[in-house]
């Protein structure tokens, strides 16, 4: 059974922890605390990023990565791992999230997974569709079609998949399309065959972070603020220097765009922080309903101002003293 349907405890598997919530939410505070109150047990901990911006080393501001000092000497792996000149995709996250997990867990110590990118971890515990490689020729030509086009095809090709994108999904749609045209199959039949998932290998213990939104909305704006007078401007002029292809993850992450019309003099300073504490509370809103209706009914969910890593995590400290 998929650990995205049902948790099932096993304690004769090595622990995996995995704190999820939308961004602001305190996730990163609360895997450091965890590490903390693991490590005084006699336990060492690893935090493992689970945030698809913060694994590009060109957004360290931008995507609010924990510093020095706010990981409290416990070790970080997975944070600004990836050169913003290539994408990192799920499955190239799950892949190295596998590997960092299987070495903590050889040394004794608990991984502690963290972040709101639910991709990612759907990825990493379910496993991945082995789909393979699209035909270049085919992939090509799917690009091209405008995505009313690419809508109708796909219509036609896989009328079920079709039947669950928007019209206007010009990313999922091509995908889907592209996927049907060079194999021969829905995109569905693919993913019914996943593989490379740890779910089944693992004590999970998560925990799903939901305060209120408007909280959560408060400090998005407070955060996004804080960014631009901690060096946010120049990271983004930094970025524009290297002339990347506007396609790419890291080009389209949160706040990039607001700020290079900032120095492209397109918009006032105020004028870019209003827009991007605005899709700062966006994603933040497409993460909470994600985390709410996607993720395992049986993941506790918590829905504080604050969180207490002796009351979230009974189980795992209970049984943390290594013997």
């Amino acid at each position: 059974m998929s650990t995205f349907e049902s948790l099932e405890v096993r304690r004769d598997l090595p622990p995996l922890a995995l704190i999820a919530g939308p961004t602001a939410s305190g996730k990163s505070d609360l895997a450091v605390r965890l590490g903390l109150a693991l490590q005084a047990r006699g336990r060492e901990a690893v935090v493992i990023n689970a945030d698809s911006a913060q694994v590009y080393a060109d957004l360290s501001v931008l995507s609010a990565r924990p510093s020095r000092d706010e990981m409290h000497g416990i070790e970080h792996r997975l944070f600004g791992t990836w050169d913003g000149a290539e994408a990192c995709s799920a499955a190239d996250w799950a892949t190295a999230a596998r590997e960092v997990i299987a070495e903590v867990h050889a040394h004794g110590a608990v991984p502690i997974l963290v972040g709101g990118t639910g991709l990612y971890l759907r990825t990493l515990l379910d496993g991945i569709a082995p789909v393979p490689p699209i035909a270049p020729d085919i992939r090509a030509e799917v690009r091209a079609l405008p995505v009313q086009e690419a809508y109708a095809a796909l219509q036609g090709e896989d009328p079920a998949r079709a039947a669950l994108l928007g019209p206007g999904d010009s990313t999922r749609i091509a995908r889907a399309l592209e996927v049907v045209r060079s194999t021969g199959r829905p995109l569905a039949a693919w993913q019914s065959e996943l593989t490379g998932g740890i779910g089944d290998t693992v004590t999970l213990h998560p925990a799903v972070l939901l305060p209120p939104r408007e909280w959560i909305y408060a400090r998005c704006d407070g955060r996004f603020a804080q960014m631009l007078d901690a060096g946010a401007i120049d990271e983004v002029r930094a970025l524009l220097t290297r002339q990347l292809d506007p396609d790419l993850p890291v080009m389209r992450a949160i706040g990039v765009a607001e700020l290079s019309a900032l120095l492209a003099g397109s918009l006032t300073r105020a004028e870019a922080e209003a827009r991007g504490a605005q899709a700062t509370r966006n994603y933040a809103k497409r993460q909470f309903t994600w985390l709410r209706n996607q993720s395992p009914p049986d993941w506790p969910r918590h829905e504080a101002q604050s969180f207490d890593p002796e009351a979230l995590f009974v189980s795992l400290l209970r049984n943390s003293p290594l013997t």
